[in-house]
């Protein structure tokens, strides 16, 4: 829920900030086309994303169905390094021959589409009219050597300093995959897709938005506060975060700049808990964004369709897309067909622990708490479980003969990096 006392420090924020330096940062000379094309460039070249992605080339393994009028299909497509990337696609049931919006959910870290948020965000929005992809990202579910979720093998400590921003530029080309095979899907209209996506996903997907002009909408939740040097981005998880943000130190100011790629992209918004201490610091509040967004204005040349801010007061680390708020905002951006704006007011809510205890729905345990995921106030109470294994793409036998071509240790092995003597995945067992 939004206070008005966090509008009055939102109001409070903007206006202890200069008027003459907000004055002068529009006034400057915006970037030219040439320069935003050359820092895409730059970005791809820092992070091992080929400058052309391959053919999505995506096979069916079947369907079936989670909820009422919804279809869930088990899909593979492709992605740079010859990789394959399981998926299931959430579809309305009585929608055939209409051009849909489109949405691409990026999980968190220990995330992948068997997650809550994941399939709940699925099942939700596809009741609502669009077409929905939840995918794994690599290292985990039928990503990861061990068939596991919530196993990170992706924080594994590779060899070299090219490793970190290759695993991370394989997570950001995967999301752009993402929108490639969704904008070839007959039911999809191509220029309705949005990437919502949480924590160390929201990272993946602002650089994923800053080069894909493809991405019309743009919702990052617990996360988007893209500092400078030695901050949180840059020092945190080396593998899949802190080594990629690093390569982009050419870039200068970096938050700035990849928000104004972002602009020229399209809408963004950014749901954040007050409460979030994991990724939200103190100096990350909305004095911070008021801040970037100035800068932004800088480079862009215009305070027009800059990235908005909305706070839960509150609130801690939560996938935020799964609330009245976020619906609202994707409703004005993709045009639900089954959804107004009128409707989206009126229905129910749930409280997050109390439907995963009745549904049986499984919450990371380091996120169960009220201030966390549990605490969460998502659309939809009637949303039910879906099994871990209804989500698996393959059957046991088919993944062990795919698993080359889809887990962490068959990338490792493509991309030529030496594994060290014992991985972490080794450890655990």
């Amino acid at each position: 829920m939004f206070h008005s006392r966090r509008f009055l420090l939102m109001c409070a924020a903007f206006f202890l900030l200069p008027v003459l330096a907000q004055s002068d940062t529009v006034s400057q000379q915006a970037a030219s086309r040439s320069e935003y094309a050359k820092w895409r460039a730059e970005i791809r070249r820092a992070l091992f994303i080929p400058q052309t992605l391959p053919a999505s080339k995506p096979a069916s393994f079947g369907s079936f169905s989670p909820a009422n009028e919804v279809v869930a299909e088990r899909v593979t497509y492709a992605t740079i390094y010859g990789m394959r990337i399981p998926a299931i696609v959430y579809r309305p049931q009585a929608m055939a021959g209409r051009r849909l919006p489109a949405i691409v959910i990026v999980n968190g870290h220990g995330g992948d589409k068997t997650s809550w948020y994941a399939f709940y965000s699925g099942i939700l929005y596809a009741r609502a009219g669009a077409v929905v992809l939840t995918y794994d990202p690599l290292g985990e579910d039928e990503r990861n050597s061990g068939r596991r979720s919530e196993a990170r093998e992706h924080d594994t400590l590779l060899p070299g300093d090219e490793a970190p921003r290759r695993v991370a530029g394989q997570m950001i080309a995967d999301i752009m995959q993402g929108v490639g095979y969704l904008s070839q899907r007959a039911d999809v209209d191509p220029k309705r897709i949005a990437v919502a996506a949480y924590s160390m996903g929201s990272f993946h997907a602002a650089i994923a938005g800053a080069l894909d002009t493809r991405i019309h909408a743009l919702l990052l939740s617990g996360g988007g506060n893209l500092d400078g040097p030695d901050g949180y981005w840059d020092t945190s998880k080396p593998m899949c975060q802190g080594g990629a943000y690093r390569a982009l130190g050419f870039l200068g100011d970096r938050g700035a700049i990849l928000y104004a790629l972002n602009r020229q992209r399209g809408p963004t918004l950014l749901l954040n808990g007050t409460a979030d201490g994991l990724i939200v610091r103190p100096h990350t509040d909305e004095a911070f964004f008021v801040a970037l967004r100035n800068r932004t204005a800088a480079i862009a040349g215009t305070r027009e369709d800059l990235f908005e801010t909305e706070w839960f007061e509150g609130a801690g680390h939560r996938p935020n897309f799964v609330t009245r708020r976020a619906a609202l905002w994707l409703n004005r951006q993709l045009q639900f067909p089954n959804w107004s704006d009128a409707t989206i007011e009126s229905m129910q809510e749930t409280h997050i622990s109390e439907w995963a205890a009745k549904t049986g729905a499984h919450i990371g345990q380091s996120f169960q708490n009220e201030l966390s995921e549990g605490g969460l106030r998502a659309l939809d109470p009637s949303i039910p479980n879906v099994s871990w294994q209804k989500l698996q793409v393959f059957s046991a036998a088919q993944w062990q003969s795919h698993k080359d071509s889809l887990t962490w240790t068959g990338w490792v092995h493509r991309v030529g990096i030496s594994l060290p003597a014992k991985t972490s995945a080794e450890s655990e067992k």
